[in-house]
C-alpha cells in the first residue's frame, strides 16, 4: 500500500460553476515539473473576499520538494463560460525554459500566451509575477493571426519533445466533425512555431485523442473516432448546440482504439506495423481509412470513451485506459496494451460506476499507475502493475475520500524524483458546497 500522501492546497476550487474546469481528463498537463520546480495551472477568483465570478487563470509553482507554493493571478482575462471544456492547459519548453499556456476554448479563437525565456530553466532568478508572460494572443509567435486554424480551437495540449523542441496540437472543428492539428516550438533555436500539418483527419468523424507521448525519439498517439451524426442547424456557422456538455453527437457515437507513431517529431506517421501512412509535408494525413490504425474494432454504443488516457513506458510499450461493454455487457475500465513488439492484448480491470476518466502514469522504475475516480461516490483508487508482471496483474495501493472530479498527474516528477502528484478536486471539511484544488503527493 502507498503511505498516506501529503496534501498543499492550491486554491478554492469554483464549486458553484455547473461544469468543472479544474481536472479534466483531456488536460495533458495541468500539473508538471521541470529543473527541480513544480508548476500548476488552474481556474480560481481573485482571492478571499472576492465575487465568486469571474475567474481567472493561476499559475503556481513550487522548488521541490518541500518548498511552498507561490502563485500568480492573471487578471487581464476573465473567464466567465461555464463550459468544461474550456480548460487551462501547461507546457514547458525544454529548449529555452519557456512556459507556455492555454485556454478557454471550445471552437474559439486561439487563446495563449508565453513566458520570456530562461523563467523555467533558472526560476530562482524571476520573481514570480504576470510579466513575465505576453498578455492574451490570438496566434502563435512566428505564424500570422490570419492563419486559418486559429478561429475554431478546443483541447490544445502541449509536450516536450527531445532537448529543445515542445509541441502543440488542437482540434478544430465540431464534435464528430473536425482534425488535429499539430504545431512545433523551436525552443533550442527560433522560438517560434511553424505547422507541421494535420496528423488525424475525421471523415463525417472527429478523432478525440488520449494523449500524444514522446519517448526515446519517438512520438506515440492513440485515439478513437465519433462518428458525425447530422441535427438541425449543424451547418449553420451560428450554431452553437455543438458546445453543450453533453452536445447532439454523444460518446455513444465513439468507435476504434486507434494507434500511429512518428520518428521525426510528427512529420512522418506510421501505422502499428511499421508502414508509412502519412507525410505531413507533402499534405498527408492519417484518416478513418488509412491502412493498419485501428488497434482494436470497437462499435458505436460499447460504452467506449473520449480522451480518456494513454502513457508510454520506458520500453517503448504504450498503454491506453479506456473501457467498454464487449465483456457479457458489462461496463468496465479496461487496460489496453501494446508491447515493446507490437502486439496489442486488452485486459478488464473493474466495473464503472458513472462517466469519469481515469489517468495513466509510468514509476521511474517502469511500473504502471492507474488512477481511478468513481462518479456516483466522491473518491478515488489508485491500482498498481508492476513492470515484472508484464503489467498483467492491478493491485490497489491506495483508496482516498473526499475526491471529485477527473484527477491529472504529474507524469514527469513521478519518473524523475518517484513521487506522484495527483492533481484533483477536495471537500472542504464542514462544508458541502466548497472545494478545494489540491495536490496529493505520494512518495514511493
Amino acid at each position: 500500500m502507498l503511505a498516506k500522501p501529503s496534501v498543499s492546497v492550491l486554491g478554492a476550487d469554483p464549486a458553484h460553476r455547473r461544469c468543472i474546469l479544474n481536472g479534466n481528463a483531456f488536460q495533458q498537463d495541468a500539473i508538471t515539473t521541470f529543473n527541480g520546480w513544480q508548476y500548476a495551472a488552474f481556474y480560481g477568483n481573485l482571492g478571499p473576499g472576492a465575487p465568486p465570478e469571474p475567474l481567472y487563470v493561476h499559475l503556481a509553482r513550487r522548488k521541490l520538494p518541500y518548498g511552498q507554493w507561490n502563485t500568480l493571478v492573471f487578471g487581464d482575462y476573465p473567464q466567465t463560460v461555464d463550459d468544461g471544456h474550456n480548460t487551462v492547459q501547461l507546457g514547458i519548453c525544454p529548449g529555452d525554459g519557456t512556459i507556455h499556456l492555454s485556454y478557454d476554448h471550445h471552437c474559439d479563437v486561439l487563446r495563449y500566451r508565453r513566458s520570456i525565456r530562461k523563467v523555467a530553466s533558472f526560476p530562482a532568478q524571476f520573481a514570480w509575477t504576470p510579466a513575465l508572460f505576453t498578455p492574451t494572443l490570438d496566434y502563435f509567435p512566428g505564424l500570422p493571426p490570419t492563419h486559418k486554424l486559429f478561429g475554431y480551437v478546443t483541447y490544445p495540449r502541449f509536450g516536450a519533445m527531445g532537448d529543445d523542441n515542445m509541441f502543440c496540437s488542437f482540434r478544430d472543428g465540431k464534435a464528430g466533425l473536425g482534425n488535429d492539428h499539430l504545431y512545433i516550438y523551436h525552443g533550442g533555436s527560433t522560438g517560434l512555431f511553424t505547422f507541421a500539418g494535420t496528423p488525424l483527419t475525421g471523415i463525417r468523424s472527429n478523432p478525440y485523442v488520449h494523449g500524444i507521448d514522446y519517448r526515446a525519439g519517438r512520438l506515440h498517439v492513440t485515439w478513437v473516432y465519433r462518428g458525425f451524426v447530422n441535427y438541425d442547424g449543424w451547418d449553420d456557422p451560428l450554431d452553437t448546440k455543438h458546445k453543450q456538455q453533453a452536445g447532439p453527437n454523444s460518446a455513444a457515437n465513439n468507435h476504434d482504439i486507434c494507434y500511429a507513431y512518428s520518428d521525426d517529431q510528427g512529420y512522418t506517421w506510421n501505422n502499428g506495423s511499421g508502414k508509412v501512412v502519412a507525410d505531413l509535408k507533402d499534405g498527408g494525413t492519417i484518416d478513418n481509412k488509412s491502412e493498419g490504425i485501428v488497434a482494436f474494432r470497437i462499435p458505436k454504443g460499447s460504452g467506449l470513451m473520449n480522451q480518456e488516457a494513454q502513457a508510454v513506458d520506458h520500453d517503448g510499450g504504450v498503454h491506453v485506459l479506456n473501457r467498454d461493454t464487449l465483456d457479457g455487457g458489462t461496463y468496465l475500465w479496461k487496460h489496453y496494451y501494446r508491447s515493446p513488439e507490437g502486439t496489442w492484448r486488452q485486459q478488464g480491470i473493474q466495473p464503472i460506476d458513472g462517466t469519469r476518466r481515469g489517468r495513466l502514469a509510468i514509476s521511474k522504475n517502469g511500473d504502471l499507475f492507474l488512477i481511478l475516480p468513481e462518479t456516483t461516490t466522491p473518491r478515488i483508487r489508485i491500482l498498481k502493475a508492476t513492470k515484472a508482471s508484464g503489467y498483467s496483474h492491478y493491485e490497489k495501493v491506495w483508496e482516498g475520500h473526499g475526491y471529485t472530479g477527473e484527477p491529472l498527474v504529474d507524469t514527469a516528477r513521478l519518473e524523475h524524483d518517484n513521487v506522484l502528484s495527483v492533481f484533483v478536486r477536495a471537500d472542504v471539511d464542514g462544508a458541502t458546497d466548497k472545494k478545494n484544488v489540491v495536490v496529493l503527493d505520494f512518495r514511493l
